[in-house]
């Protein structure tokens, strides 16, 4: 996997964004859990590396000490998949948003990780627009259901699916920050403006505390000149939003999700395992994670 880096005229080390190296310290463990910050991973485009996101970032979060939910918001039910977790004749994130008498920790599955829990999804979520569409404060019934939890995780991550309807403005709602993925290529770059206009709108009219809390240049591999130019683009577009952290392209991702196992413990010495405890670092030292 091609990391991008290169030296500066002075020669200083340069990263993929075209910054000074950053070494992001390796974080205290935490005295307590809670109350979690709600971390949207979203982006309209499908296939640029959300779940996978999702599952390495919080396996690599929980590898620090955190306690980490994740929330599989898509009725594709990937991110349960790739945690090994069971998604049928089980309690689903669409049970919770349909009764709110349902207990959401009936809902809470283990992983493999120690720290890290999910609440899974499957196909049943795909009816759940038709459900809400009629119900009062709609768009809030995810914060609802997280609301019941908060106090006993650091951080929850919420898996979206690939649109910007009722689901991710649930998401977006009940969210106190989110993490946009970005595949090196430019008809995803073409998408992050609309994204950022539903999260203004988000916040105008919903949840005035989101915030950006950074974009996540996925899939890069700094041989192409295609993919370099692209990450230019989006640093002169968005600055410092653009996190340093880069994640590259690799064959270990999909292998990891058929092993039902967070790439950070199926493979912990690849660069991707690596990248991926970087982000984690890199988010705690923004403060975007306690």
């Amino acid at each position: 996997m091609a990391t991008g880096i290169s030296t500066g005229p002075d020669g200083t080390a340069l990263g993929p964004t075209g910054r000074p190296v950053k070494e992001f310290p390796v974080p205290e463990f935490l005295d307590g859990h809670g109350p979690a910050r709600i971390i949207s991973l979203c982006n309209q485009k499908g296939g640029v590396g959300k779940t996978t996101t999702t599952i390495s970032l919080g396996a690599a979060l929980a590898d620090y000490g955190r306690k980490v939910l994740c929330v599989d918001f898509d009725p594709q039910g990937a991110l349960s998949a790739g945690l090994g977790v069971r998604t049928h004749d089980v309690t689903t994130v669409y049970d919770l948003l349909l009764s709110s008498r349902t207990d959401p920790h009936t809902a809470i599955q283990p992983t493999n990780v120690p720290g890290l829990d999910v609440i899974p999804a499957n196909i049943d979520l795909s009816a759940a627009e038709v459900h809400l569409v009629n119900e009062v404060a709609r768009e809030q019934i995810l914060a609802g259901v997280l609301r019941k939890l908060s106090g006993e995780y650091d951080v929850i991550l919420i898996d979206c699916q690939p649109s910007l309807g009722l689901l991710t403005v649930n998401a977006l709602t009940a969210s106190h920050g989110v993490l946009i993925p970005l595949e090196s290529e430019f008809f995803a770059l073409r998408g992050v403006a609309l994204l950022i206009e539903t999260i203004d709108k988000v916040r105008d009219r919903l949840n005035p505390a989101i915030e950006l809390d950074g974009i996540l240049t996925t899939m890069f591999d700094s041989r192409t000149l295609h993919a370099r130019e692209v990450l230019e683009r989006v640093v002169e577009a968005f600055g410092d939003t653009v996190l340093d952290t880069v994640i590259g392209r690799t064959v270990k991702f999909p292998d990891a999700s058929v092993a039902g196992t967070p790439i950070t413990e199926f493979a912990p010495d690849h660069p991707a395992a690596k990248a991926y405890r970087q982000l984690a670092r890199e988010l705690i030292a923004r403060g975007a994670v306690a």
